[in-house]
């Protein structure tokens, strides 16, 4: 049998396939908006399922969208799947999500090449809404097809724009009745651009990711008194507006006391009434933590709950907080790990161990099968906006390692080892 080493990809096929996807829902300065739910969504995972179908795969679309292609094996194990994304944010890049779905049906392509007939089957999948801009949470695709949602909970999602999932996929018609949410499911890959700058500033080709931190997202609200910015003393204010800047000041402080790994930011402050004039009487502020150790995550988020609680009291107001998203850190799979390391080595690839600052489909997978992410470079450490860029030498190393890490899990140049992943099935 051919080593999965010697098996290339067709460079040419891959990045034109690359450019015609993000010629979908293009946008001015080489970006891209296929917000999830929306018509430029479906019509990217409309291209996507008939590249599925060319490539003689089984198409299968859950209740919600999710969009599944296998190429069977020599047996009927549990499949190997690899994927990502389609879904961009509102003024995304061309290749965040889209890589990872598009260099596995690439690597099918390069298996129906070589004539390789793997002994378990291989799969490609593009999850919807992975990024959550449009209707929350995200990761929403990959939390369904691991029973962590369920459809009728997903259709009621009212998003930013008022309007419902269930009205979005009633109006695109993107959804079917093949359910394959309970197939076994024997190993996740995913290939991801880094989305960060450490790959680019260590001049590594290939980053070999050992797991993802965790992230936690907290919603604050400050409730004060409006008033007239020049004639209340200071001493009588209640006023959320300072509430809300002492909290930017304290998460910052927060994360240069602790030290890396530790993340730390407010990205969002709405201050009613919002008048240059007036004292706000209202603060929503949201805070996002992120540490690869739960013990670690879980003491930040004391830390801020414990600052709210005594400056709302220090400064008469009230206050409440709301936990938007919690997701525990995650370790993945050794074997897996090791199936990119390997490919990394053979292939001559410089590369380095890391962990995901950002969250993917593959830590939400790691809970309900054996899984494992490989990372390219991101120029300048750009993502989600159109100035997104990695290098086509990087793109087509990242597919080759995908190419071979799947092929040595489904039964090409070795197996995964450990508990049987047959019996994955139905976890969640």
């Amino acid at each position: 049998m051919t080593s999965p080493a010697h098996i290339p990809i067709d460079r040419s096929r891959f990045l034109s396939s690359l450019d015609a996807l993000a010629a979908i829902g293009a946008i001015p300065g080489g970006g891209v908006t296929r917000l999830a739910f929306s018509s430029e969504d479906r019509a990217g995972r409309d291209w996507v399922e008939a590249r599925m179908r060319a490539l003689g795969m089984t198409v299968s679309i859950d209740a919600v969208g999710n969009l599944l292609g296998v190429r069977p094996g020599a047996g009927e194990g549990p499949m190997v799947l690899m994927g990502s994304h389609t879904d961009t944010v509102g003024s995304g890049g061309r290749f965040d999500g889209s890589l990872g779905v598009l260099a596995g049906l690439e690597a099918v392509a390069a298996m129906n090449d070589a004539g390789v007939v793997t002994e378990q089957p291989v799969g490609v999948a593009s999850f919807v809404n992975e990024e959550g801009v449009r209707f929350m949470p995200d990761l929403m695709g990959s939390l369904y097809v691991t029973h962590k949602l369920e459809a009728d909970a997903i259709r009621a999602i009212v998003g930013v724009d008022g309007t419902s999932i269930g009205e979005n996929m009633d109006f695109t018609a993107y959804t079917g009745s093949r359910e394959w949410r309970d197939l076994p499911i024997g190993a996740y890959l995913e290939l991801h651009i880094e989305q960060g700058p450490v790959l680019e500033r260590e001049a590594k080709t290939i980053g070999v990711v050992e797991g993802v931190q965790g992230l936690s997202w907290i919603e604050v609200v400050f409730e004060g008194a409006s008033n007239h910015a020049g004639t209340t003393p200071m001493a009588l204010r209640r006023d959320a507006g300072y509430a809300a800047g002492a909290l930017v000041r304290f998460v910052r402080e927060l994360a240069v006391g602790i030290g890396e790994p530790q993340r730390t930011t407010v990205g969002s402050i709405r201050l009613s009434p919002n008048i240059i004039n007036v004292i706000a009487r209202e603060a929503v502020v949201t805070v996002d933590l992120r540490h690869p150790d739960d013990g670690g995550l879980a003491a930040a988020e004391d830390r801020v709950e414990s600052f709210v609680r005594d400056l709302a009291v220090r400064e008469g107001l009230g206050v409440h907080t709301r936990k938007l998203a919690r997701v525990a850190p995650v370790a993945f799979n050794p074997t897996l790990i090791g199936h990119v390391q390997a490919s990394a080595d053979r292939r001559g690839y410089t590369s380095r161990r890391m962990i995901s600052g950002a969250s993917h489909d593959a830590q939400i997978m790691a809970a309900h099968c054996p899984a494992a992410m490989i990372f390219v470079p991101s120029r300048g450490g750009v993502s989600h906006d159109v100035m997104e860029y990695t290098a086509p030498e990087h793109l087509v190393a990242g597919a080759e390692v995908l190419l071979d890490a799947a092929l040595m899990a489904a039964g090409v140049g070795g197996a995964i080892g450990g508990t049987n992943p047959g019996r994955q099935r139905g976890n969640t």
